[in-house]
């Protein structure tokens, strides 16, 4: 995509961390005008120089905006941006017909509830949870999991393109409900990958080289590949973080209990990365689940 083939939108993000930035950063680098709103303002100042409108409430980064972008912690924030900020609220900024996409992972009930209310204000709603972490989303390379109207999710092909590979999955909340799938999954996978390592530690074996062997079988994935890497380096510095992959555990288990599904292997997990964080390692990359599994080992 760039800006002599394509339309230069006007988008706000609503939220500028870890991937936020780089999002806001590639979309900025499509030609779009973008205003952006941070709680914490100085990150969202980086952007500046490539062009960026940095704004102080969430209602003025809005007041342009044909699409509103939130990439925030957690649907309780989420509905807070939107709705629940007084006049500085998102909603109070944006005009009939503005495209809301929200690319944070929350809830699916939550992402039905934040469609149903901003439809009452003649405002469109996608719900739009990524995976690939920074370094997909510093690629565009992300994979894009979206709920909510066909007609919606064709309007936002041109937002989506920048940042990665998009695939409408169903209704509102669909979206949600693929990205806590791709959660159960990694989640999962990165246990796996931590206790099989280890146990080759503890008996002897050098993990780096079990690695190594099993790659192209059928253990071979892309948990193996990256975060077994992150687990042979000791490079816990977060790009998903421990907190996040708990919370996104947690969202799966009270969907599965809404909807009447029993989930045993994801409760089992929420425990593991729950007593992980319990013991300090919250800010790790979710990778580091390798380290309380090896304390509970006692190995370093």
């Amino acid at each position: 995509m760039t800006p002599s083939s394509n339309p230069r939108l006007h988008i706000a993000v609503l939220g500028c961390g870890l991937m936020g930035l780089p999002m806001a950063r590639r979309l900025l680098a499509a030609g779009h005008e973008v205003h952006i709103w941070n709680r914490t303002r100085s990150k969202a100042e980086s952007l500046l120089a490539e062009g960026a409108y940095v704004h102080d409430t969430p209602r003025q980064a809005c007041i342009k905006a044909d699409y509103v972008i939130s990439m925030l912690e957690n649907g309780k924030i989420v509905g807070e941006v939107l709705f629940g900020m007084g006049q500085d609220a998102a909603i109070h900024g944006m005009r009939e017909g503005t495209l809301v996409i929200d690319m944070a992972s929350i809830q699916p009930r939550e992402a039905r509830d934040h469609a149903a209310r901003l439809s009452e204000c003649q405002l469109r709603h996608l719900d739009a949870p990524v995976s690939g972490g920074t370094v997909g989303a510093e690629a565009g390379t992300l994979a894009i999991m979206v709920g909510g109207k066909a007609e919606d999710f064709e309007a936002a092909r041109p937002i989506f393109a920048p940042l990665g590979r998009a695939t409408h999955v169903g209704p509102h909340g669909a979206g949600q409900l693929a990205k806590l799938a791709n959660q159960m999954i990694v989640g999962i996978s990165i246990g796996a990958v931590a206790e099989a390592l280890l146990l080759c530690a503890k008996g002897g074996a050098d993990p780096a080289k079990v690695r190594e062997a099993i790659t192209g079988g059928f253990a071979d994935s892309r948990i193996l590949q990256l975060h077994g890497q992150r687990m042979v380096e000791r490079d816990f510095a977060a790009r998903g973080k421990m907190t996040v992959q708990l919370k996104d555990m947690r969202n799966a288990l009270a969907t599965a209990q809404e909807i009447g599904f029993d989930a045993p292997i994801t409760a089992l997990f929420e425990q593991l990365y729950a007593d992980g964080v319990a013991h300090g390692l919250g800010e790790l990359d979710h990778s580091g689940l390798f380290v309380e599994l090896a304390s509970r080992n006692a190995m370093q």
